[in-house]
């Protein structure tokens, strides 16, 4: 389309390998003095098995270097369960194929987000999403169980180091001949000394995150986008409410959720009905009944002047929905990391 003459907003597939590709991604950043997590690109098993026992014992993560749903980035508490780890990269076929291991960084985690044309950007804003399944950090990974925005831990010497790495990324593009055009997530932790290191970068909006961040968002959302395909970035104006956001799942997501499929959602038309704003996922409609269809199945939106106000809103309107058999599962603490701070 770019050369047919047509605007475009996205990166190109060349651009985009900041994400499918993360091996190559770290390769990347290494180069450009992106600061990241100590890592080894393995190309088979015997490798990493081999690399894992010279190693002294400690925290790992395997990653798969190909886009694996969310999904390809294993735990591993210690060097058994590392080697582990290695083995079932198998599982991810052609994504697993090539895989990382990575040392595994302490310290709070947050994703941030800009809108990129070439060498110029403006960031959007920042978002803390809750991985995994359970209350308390618990359980295996999910695509998201919502997040909370703006996070606290995003302090304004956190953000400079942040558009900092972006603007490197962005400009190190340009001079791979690679120009970035789209939405760019910088998925960030932060250790006990302040310092920002880069988990990951995806060359898209994440989800639960922008559930969070769009709504904030007070410019035309159609001319901002115009905008950029265009090469013209508009400085970003956003209210400064809080926003929390839960996903609702079946339960058993994210593994066997069978059970749920077909179920009746019941309350969730009463939410619609008093303006509560819902992003729908995993739902069907069926005659006047919503029906379950997938594993995460919708998103609750709370604003609030704080994230206390927000939360409550979100868990509110929750608390009218229901599957028979207690099948709705969503995390209960979503924002509790800013709480902590808040209570202290």
């Amino acid at each position: 389309m770019q050369k047919q003459g047509f605007n475009t907003f996205g990166p190109t597939k060349e651009a985009g390998q900041i994400e499918w590709d993360k091996a190559w991604a770290r390769r990347f950043m290494k180069k450009n003095k992106i600061p990241s997590p100590l890592f080894k690109i393995c190309k088979s098993q015997k490798e990493g098995i081999k690399f894992i026992k010279n190693e002294k014992d400690g925290q790992w993560y395997i990653k798969a270097s190909g886009l694996a749903a969310g999904k390809g980035a294993l735990f591993a508490k210690n060097n058994k369960e590392a080697l582990a780890k290695i083995k079932q990269m198998k599982s991810f076929g052609r994504a697993g194929k090539i895989y990382l291991i990575e040392e595994c960084l302490t310290g709070e985690e947050f994703s941030s987000f800009a809108i990129i044309n070439g060498k110029n950007y403006q960031i959007i804003g920042h978002a803390q999403d809750h991985k995994t399944v359970y209350d308390g950090n618990l359980g295996p990974n999910t695509g998201g169980m919502g997040c909370s925005s703006p996070p606290q831990v995003v302090t304004r010497k956190i953000e400079n180091q942040v558009e900092k790495i972006i603007k490197k990324t962005a400009i190190s593009l340009v001079k791979l001949k690679r120009p970035y055009n789209g939405i760019l997530y910088f998925g960030g932790i932060v250790d006990e000394k302040g310092k920002v290191y880069c988990i990951e970068f995806n060359s898209r909006w994440g989800d639960p995150e922008a559930q969070a961040l769009i709504p904030a968002i007070k410019n035309d959302f159609c001319n901002l986008i115009a905008s950029a395909a265009a090469g013209k970035l508009q400085k970003i104006k956003k209210d400064k409410l809080y926003r929390v956001v839960v996903a609702a799942a079946s339960k058993g997501y994210p593994t066997d959720y069978s059970k749920v499929a077909g179920k009746e959602i019941k309350g969730l038309s009463k939410l619609i009905k008093k303006g509560i704003i819902i992003f729908g996922a995993g739902v069907k409609k069926k005659g006047n009944k919503y029906i379950t269809s997938s594993g995460r199945l919708f998103y609750v939106l709370g604003e609030g002047k704080n994230i206390i106000k927000a939360r409550q809103k979100a868990y509110n309107a929750l608390s009218f929905v229901s599957i028979a058999g207690d099948n709705l599962h969503y995390r209960t603490d979503i924002g509790y990391r800013d709480l902590k701070r808040i209570n202290k």
